[in-house]
């Protein structure tokens, strides 16, 4: 596998030496004296006695050298129309005028803060200045339900929640203070302080001695030329807990420290994605997403780059040539999404006529991550830009890539499927459900040998027993990815579906994404979904729901007959493929995964609860009329 072989090897021969070299290009208040540390946490902890700071890093160390003038944080609005460039040397005033603010309020290392904002820059530097405190913080997505916010203000007991009076979406504003109120009244541990960003969409009432005003408490500081240090931690200290998407009931709050955090991201920005600093880095994410906190914030400002931030969506603000002017307006090198984002594109603009609209001649690289990449969004994707499309698999618990395409090592062969190879630091295994090593090419519970990497999650968030019981103990030595998956001869990685989604028919094993990649071939398949519903002859039966393409109209039932025929011919009589229904949208989480199981418990008539991440219910009613139409 010639220079990845190289590197990956290196790295498993010597984890010790390789991690010391990459923790070389952190700056430390005290470097650590070796990486690994076995007898710590639960399963050893990266650069246990090492002292650092985050902000410092990402921020201080370029405003105070030679990168004050470059661009760090471009904002592009095209919601609200507006947009803003802020250069190291800004987001470093921002950030430490916020951490004063902060402070006034009482916070200080070791508290816990929400920030509950939509995509402006201020919920960057809320993040940031927290990091500064040293103070834990807690993104929640703009817009969650007060019961929601309720339990993650009562499971992290957030000394002050930093907020804005509104989130905007295409034709609606979403008001975010009774949200907020209506939280704060419901938890049982209640913050001291709120500070409240007022956007001209909406603006709110303040509470007297609770709430306080974003802009008149930054203006007070920045006029007072408030200097607020970096404040030392450990490199084990937390530097955010982030809640994973789609949780019900009490949540699961995954921890990030700071040490390993700043040393593997850092790693993975040249590594991975092959940027070199003062490039333009654009992760089409939210704050509020894993994503946005690895790849919005953190990495790209870590390493130098500039990094977007971006209210808006793929298609609708206001069409679906939005990201292609992104690219071209801000010299855009390499693009990171959901694939979903691409889907949506694809469906409005099937040949891909607006991209010939910009100059995207700066831009070299896509890639994708979030949900399954479909080899057909690939394909299509690749002859739009003209670029490489790269896939990669990684998980919130994780925090940067587990398998994928170190561009900055060697580019390897693309196999459309496939995230490729697994990173350094992980020891990808597929086992059977008894644990054992099954052989290459089998359906599997894809693992990673312990100990996780650098920046991976030590532990949940007061909730070790869970932590344990979650990931550790059905496979002891190993981290549950609860994906499934196959390895190939030559060290490939195809995740077929989460392991929820393999579905058993007549006693045959199969997973929902194989089909689906053969469902998404169809030339008038937008996007698809497979799912499992309870048959009393075969115990389960697979059930596709397909987008179609704009400007399709053709009969439905000549699709449906070439859809099925396509799987039957592909996955063969086993598949026992036989529904295909046409849906106007799939239900999805605010970050693009498909919510399958809810669709799933919502045809067999199960109870479910109704996700609090979904990005608009009104889908599932969409769905059940499409099914009685169709099915019956």
């Amino acid at each position: 596998m010639g220079a990845y072989g190289d590197v990956y090897n290196g790295w498993k021969n010597d984890p010790e030496r390789f991690w010391m070299d990459a923790a070389s290009q952190i700056d430390w208040v005290r470097a650590p004296s070796k990486a690994f540390f076995p007898d710590d946490g639960v399963y050893g902890r990266w650069f246990a006695d090492g002292i650092c700071n985050t902000c410092y890093n990402a921020v201080d160390r370029h405003a105070d050298g030679d990168r004050a003038d470059q661009a760090a944080l471009i904002y592009d609005s095209p919601i609200t129309g507006s947009g803003r460039t802020y250069t190291y040397a800004d987001v470093k005033t921002e950030v430490v005028a916020l951490a004063a603010v902060l402070c006034d309020r009482g916070v200080g290392k070791g508290d816990r803060v929400i920030i509950y904002m939509p995509m402006v820059p201020e919920a960057a530097f809320a993040m940031l200045a927290c990091a500064r405190l040293g103070a834990a913080h807690s993104v929640v997505f703009g817009g969650f339900a007060a019961a929601e916010l309720a339990t993650r203000i009562d499971d992290c007991s957030p000394k002050c929640i930093i907020s804005a009076s509104c989130g905007i979406e295409p034709g609606r504003v979403i008001a975010y203070k009774p949200l907020l109120d209506g939280a704060i009244e419901l938890a049982s541990n209640k913050p001291d302080s709120t500070i409240i960003l007022q956007r001209e969409q909406t603006t709110c009432d303040l509470i007297d001695g609770r709430d306080f005003d974003y802009a008149d408490e930054v203006a007070k500081h920045k006029e007072a030329g408030t200097d607020v240090a970096c404040v030392d931690v450990k490199a084990t200290d937390p530097l955010y807990i982030l809640y994973t998407s789609g949780t019900t009931g009490q949540p699961k709050g995954v921890v990030r420290d700071n040490g390993g955090h700043l040393v593997a991201l850092n790693w993975s920005m040249k590594n991975i994605y092959g940027v070199d600093p003062g490039e333009v880095y654009w992760a089409a994410s939210d704050v509020g997403w894993v994503v946005g906190h690895s790849y919005i914030v953190y990495a790209p400002l870590i390493h130098g780059n500039t990094s977007i931030l971006f209210e808006g969506k793929p298609v609708g603000t206001p069409d679906a040539g939005t990201f292609w002017r992104v690219i071209a307006d801000h010299k855009v090198s390499v693009l990171f999404t959901a694939p979903t984002a691409f889907r949506a594109i694809k469906k409005e603009d099937p040949d891909g006529a607006l991209i010939a609209n910009y100059d995207t001649s700066h831009f070299r690289m896509l890639y994708l991550a979030g949900e399954r990449a479909d080899p057909d969004t690939i394909h299509w994707a690749e002859r739009v830009l003209g670029v490489p499309v790269i896939d990669h698999w990684w998980q919130t618990e994780t925090g940067w890539t587990i398998a994928g395409n170190p561009v900055g090592i060697e580019l390897m062969p693309i196999k459309y499927g496939s995230p490729t190879v697994a990173m350094p630091g992980y020891d990808i295994q597929v086992l059977n459900d008894e644990g054992e090593e099954i052989p290459r090419g089998e359906l599997g519970n894809v693992v990673v040998k312990l100990p996780l990497p650098p920046g991976c999650f030590p532990s949940l968030w007061n909730a070790e027993a869970r932590f344990k019981e979650a990931y550790l103990e059905e496979f002891p030595g190993y981290y549950k990815t609860a994906d499934a998956g196959i390895m190939d001869e030559d060290g490939y990685l195809f995740i077929m579906a989460r392991t929820d989604d393999i579905i058993n028919v007549a006693g045959h094993r199969l997973s929902t994404g194989g089909m689906e990649e053969v469902i998404a071939e169809h030339p008038d398949v937008a996007e698809c979904a497979v799912i499992g519903i309870a048959d009393k002859l075969k115990g389960q039966l697979p059930a596709g729901f397909m987008i179609l393409s704009a400007g399709v109209d053709r009969e439905i039932s000549d699709i449906q007959g070439e859809v099925v025929k396509l799987v039957r011919e592909k996955i063969g009589p086993v598949a026992a493929f036989k529904i295909a229904v046409p849906v106007k949208r799939l239900p999805k989480t605010r970050s693009g995964k498909i919510l399958r199981a809810t669709m799933q418990k919502m045809i067999d008539g199960e109870a479910f609860k109704m996700p609090a991440t979904i990005d608009d219910p009104a889908i599932l009613d969409e769905i059940k009329e499409s099914w009685a139409t169709h099915v019956g």
